[in-house]
């Protein structure tokens, strides 16, 4: 069973009310790689984690099925967010 376009398009506002926008994916031109532009001042804003080894991540979410669409062709560019810490 399937999600309408409404309940799909529902959901995707959920999800992007809880989060802030850091870049874009997008396929390249050639359509052999991921294309990834980071907003410098939107990461630098983000939080982040440490593992027990020092190491600093900054966790970033992008949509299976925005993503899988844009690799597809069926869509230029989706999101790469940062859930908000409330």
């Amino acid at each position: 069973m399937s999600k309408s376009k409404t309940q799909t398009k529902n959901n995707e506002q959920e999800n992007e009310a809880s989060t802030t926008l850091i870049g874009w994916a997008r396929r390249s031109r050639a359509g052999g790689a991921l294309k990834l532009s980071l907003h410098t001042e939107a990461v630098t804003n983000c939080h982040s984690y440490t593992t027990a080894d020092g190491t600093a991540y900054v966790p970033l979410i992008i949509s299976i099925a925005a993503l899988r669409r844009v690799l597809d062709g069926d869509q230029a560019v989706t999101t790469i967010s940062q859930f908000e810490e409330n």
